[in-house]
């Protein structure tokens, strides 16, 4: 092989190689900042075929309805502490910050925030449906065709 081949041929692998490792770092950073969203039910008992569980420490966003009776303020600062309920078991969401004006017990919400225990999200940031029409697309698509029914339990009961 002459020398001018020789010198092309590497070259052409340096760029493959470049490429192929900057592809590859871009997907290891972007793998941190993944948000999938979740509802109660699916954080408790697994999500799609397999029942994949997310871990402690991840990032994700759950929706669903904030159950009546179950908001808890503190009185020294902006911590808030609520749960959040589908069709199936509860789960608790903690903030600490000023809650959208249209937060209300009974209301639709998406929070986006970090699992810290297997039912706990520290949440930061808690968005509120804006109308009673409105419903974000992923919470449509995850109640859809669930017939709406009354718990089995009583909302009120700590669970």
């Amino acid at each position: 092989m002459n020398p001018r081949r020789k010198k092309r041929m590497f070259a052409v692998l340096g760029i493959i190689f470049g490429l192929g490792s900057a592809i590859g770092l871009t997907l290891y950073a972007l793998q941190e900042n993944i948000n999938l969203f979740y509802t109660p039910s699916e954080l408790i008992n697994g999500k799609g075929e397999n029942y994949e569980m997310p871990f402690v420490g991840q990032k994700l966003r759950i929706g669903g309805m904030v159950v009546p009776g179950s908001v808890k303020r503190d009185e020294t600062s902006l911590d808030v502490e609520f749960k959040l309920i589908d069709t199936g078991p509860m789960v608790t969401i903690r903030y600490h910050g000023i809650l959208p004006d249209l937060f209300r017990e009974g209301q639709g919400i998406v929070a986006q925030g970090t699992l810290v225990e297997p039912d706990v999200i520290e949440a930061f940031e808690v968005l509120a449906k804006h109308d009673e029409e409105y419903m974000p697309a992923e919470i449509a698509e995850a109640v859809k065709g669930i017939k709406h029914e009354k718990p089995k339990y009583n909302l009120n009961n700590e669970n």
